[in-house]
């Protein structure tokens, strides 16, 4: 039988995870959550839900990033889907409940990734009932739902979870093929569609004004005199990695689903 498994890599996000993580709880079979050293109110939120969740939530604590890959390889090879969810990814709990079927049924069973609609917020109105930013596509998509039925292992080091393709390896015949639904489905019509909080303060311990550094920033040597600098001047960080999200217009949706519950 499939199964869904969700894994999440999540540091100092108390702002919005518990909703991220709600939001994706009844469509995961198993939620594995990997806190890498929490400053903030985020690990308490982490074990709550597992408290109230023992027969699918599990939490694990790391010092690496890197180790949160381990915690999914060993799903290689089994009738698994596993999606990524970041504490600032907020899904459309409703589009998830229709989407559910469609996956375990099997219409997606050739592809090794599926990716789809996302809104790359640049901010919330006060109440949550809208949210202003760029859409994917045309700008890149943040969905990491990846067929595990397909592979016979992801072994070697990961900068994080379900990033990389060292140890990757298909069975005979599988293929490693991608398949992006927005590129034929509206953000108004998707089922599988995420707020993506990436440009919005996600923590009680944020900066106003900051943009939350990717990992990707953080493990690029080349990016760290532009940070001292930065730093150095009091000026408000900025992500490099992040700045591929703003492409197209910017546009303003309404999101109200997304914080239902």
């Amino acid at each position: 039988m499939t199964r869904i498994v969700g894994i999440s890599l999540v540091k100092d996000e108390d702002r919005f995870v518990e909703q991220a993580l709600r939001n994706v709880l009844e469509f995961c079979d198993e939620l594995i959550l990997a806190d890498n050293g929490s400053r903030d109110g985020t690990l308490a939120i982490l074990e709550r839900l597992a408290a109230q969740r023992p027969d699918k939530v599990r939490v694990h604590r790391i010092d690496d990033p890197a180790l949160s890959h381990d915690l999914i390889k060993g799903y290689a090879g089994q009738d698994v889907w596993v999606l990524g969810v970041d504490g600032d990814e907020l899904y459309d709990p409703q589009g998830l409940e229709r989407f559910r079927p469609r996956l375990l049924e099997g219409e997606f069973d050739d592809w090794w990734l599926l990716r789809s609609n996302a809104l790359h917020a640049l901010e919330l109105d006060d109440e949550r009932r809208s949210a202003r930013g760029y859409l994917s596509p045309p700008a890149p998509s943040p969905v990491k739902l990846h067929n595990f039925t397909l592979i016979e292992s992801w072994n070697g080091r990961h900068p994080e979870r379900l990033h990389g393709a060292e140890g990757l390896r298909f069975k005979p015949g599988a293929e490693g093929r991608k398949l992006h639904l927005g590129e034929a489905e509206s953000w108004e019509a998707a089922d599988l569609r995420v707020l993506h909080l990436c440009f919005v303060p996600r923590s009680s311990r944020g900066r106003a004004g900051a943009e939350r550094p990717n990992i990707r920033d953080r493990q690029a040597p080349r990016r760290w005199p532009a940070r001292v600098l930065r730093a150095a001047l009091g000026t408000p960080a900025r992500s490099e990695w992040k700045a591929h999200y703003r492409q197209g217009d910017v546009v303003r949706v309404p999101v109200a689903g997304f914080f239902a519950g």
